[in-house]
């Protein structure tokens, strides 16, 4: 007699995770998808990375897409939006995992590399929970922005990109209290995250850290998971995945 299958936690949700072609967003993709979630990612320079991210994820059984999006024009957002939804047949959960990271000294920095920095982390993530938000409120869905414990601990050579992570936490806390009692709307900080083998510089890090190591993709893909398996009635929150680094 064959043994009746275990329902998977996100059996028959459909998710958007923005910037998943690789790294972070990727394992946040694959993370919900293992766990029966159909899956829309955006890409904007990584194509062919894209393609094969949902080969991955239609290795679990779900329905998956690539869709090209620029963050920093809202016509593009709008249309991935769109489009996610009417591949998916819905939506119910956002994850604004896309960004840029850069570093400068900061009277180095010009307009235009801050205007560049918060069009990417801040406006964006903005747009794309505007545009999902009518289709959120429809199956009181959840929001997940990817912030940094650089938004929280100042770097002296990050100082548009900290300040635009800032400003992205705080984004979080508005849209959660603006948005209740349909989407609950939450966010990760991630501390020193790396990815196959590192080098002196990493390790610095990673003895400076609690844990006494840096932080994986993984890492941060367990907690989007909590954050879209636990209970609803969690909002508003930013927590750090950093190994107690920011302590």
């Amino acid at each position: 007699m064959q043994e009746p299958r275990l329902t998977r936690l996100l059996e028959g949700r459909t998710a958007l995770v923005t910037g998943a072609a690789r790294r972070i967003g990727r394992a946040i993709a694959l993370a919900y998808a293992e766990q029966g979630a159909a899956v829309a990612i955006t890409y904007r320079g990584s194509k062919d990375d894209a393609a094969q991210t949902v080969r991955d994820l239609e290795a679990h059984g779900v329905k998956a897409a690539a869709i090209f999006c620029d963050l920093t024009a809202e016509a593009s957002v709008t249309a991935a939006v769109a489009e996610s939804v009417a591949h998916l047949g819905g939506l119910d959960l956002l994850v604004n995992n896309a960004g840029l990271f850069a570093s400068a000294p900061l009277e180095d920095i010009t307009a235009a590399d801050w205007d560049g920095m918060f069009a990417a982390n801040t406006r964006g993530p903005f747009l794309m929970a505007k545009a999902a938000l009518p289709h959120l409120r429809a199956t009181r869905g959840r929001i997940l922005n990817i912030g940094s414990l650089g938004g929280t601990h100042p770097w002296p050579t990050h100082g548009h990109y900290c300040t635009s992570k800032a400003a992205l936490h705080m984004l979080s806390q508005t849209m959660a209290k603006a948005w209740a009692p349909e989407v609950s709307v939450n966010c990760i900080a991630p501390g020193m995250i790396v990815q196959g083998e590192v080098g002196p510089a990493y390790e610095h890090f990673a003895h400076k850290t609690p844990m006494q190591r840096n932080g994986t993709s993984a890492d941060i893909a367990a907690a989007a998971l909590f954050f879209a398996t636990g209970p609803h009635f969690i909002t508003g929150q930013m927590l750090g995945v950093d190994g107690g680094l920011g302590l």
